[in-house]
């Protein structure tokens, strides 16, 4: 059931979100609200607009047709920069640290550029983030010397380092062992414990058991928005998941 009453307690809505590249529809039909302090993962195969739909949500694309509301403000044309002031963060897919700057620098350049705080004042908040992120060790090594798990971590601090509200998480766990994917979980709970609201792209199934709420998309359309549970043992969940009665 998807109903937009915009309540205090909704703090990103997307409504009825469409974009398309030439013929193909990246993004179909997208609506969703996210509530403050939620953690809400997004599940999807392949092609089914996750990652574009991220690109709308902080200003990478602009939309062919629907509404981003944050915080109760339209920011469906904002630039991405001011939407990051904002307080609307992001990670990559693929981690986009600065190799030959530090660790300590990467989450400066955050800081100062991303969240628009001055270099003096935000260096007691850069180390915190380096210790809720296990980094702190790692301080003054370059971006380029740390382990796959290391360069998550840093893409995550350094989106936590430019002081979101909302923060979007794109497959933060992809590649990693077991272990190591539920150690991030791990620190993206211990962030949505001090109040950052999160939205998650994840193909590792096992971390979506620890969200709040799950959003299915397929060929750029929601498919529902629900309890973990509900999502995980829906038919259509899994016939647009799994191919269930391709070819038929």
């Amino acid at each position: 059931d998807l109903s937009f009453t915009e309540t205090m307690n909704e703090i990103l809505i997307a409504k009825n979100l469409a974009k398309a590249f030439g013929r193909v529809k990246a993004v179909a039909d997208v609506s969703f609200a996210v509530r403050q302090g939620e953690l809400l993962g997004v599940l999807g195969p392949n092609g089914a607009g996750k990652t574009s739909m991220f690109n709308l949500l902080t200003g990478v694309y602009m939309p062919d047709g629907g509404q981003i509301v944050f915080e109760g403000h339209d920011i469906t044309r904002m630039a991405a920069s001011k939407r990051c002031k904002l307080g609307l963060g992001r990670t990559f897919q693929i981690p986009r640290t600065f190799a030959d700057m530090t660790v300590y620098e990467n989450l400066l350049v955050g800081a100062t550029f991303g969240g628009g705080q001055r270099e003096k004042d935000c260096k007691r908040e850069v180390s915190q983030i380096m210790e809720l992120t296990d980094l702190w060790e790692r301080r003054n090594d370059f971006a380029r010397t740390l382990t796959l798990l290391g360069r998550k971590r840093l893409e995550l601090a350094r989106g936590l380092a430019t002081r979101p509200k909302v923060l979007l998480l794109d497959e933060i766990a992809g590649g990693l062992t077991e272990t190591e994917a539920h150690e991030v979980l791990d620190v993206v709970k211990s962030i949505q414990s001090r109040g950052v609201t999160i939205i998650w792209i994840e193909h590792v199934m096992s971390m979506m058991e620890g969200v709040d709420r799950l959003l299915a998309l397929a060929q750029g359309c929601t498919i529902m928005c629900d309890d973990p549970q509900a999502v995980m043992c829906s038919e259509e969940v899994a016939a647009c998941y799994l191919g269930a009665g391709q070819g038929e």
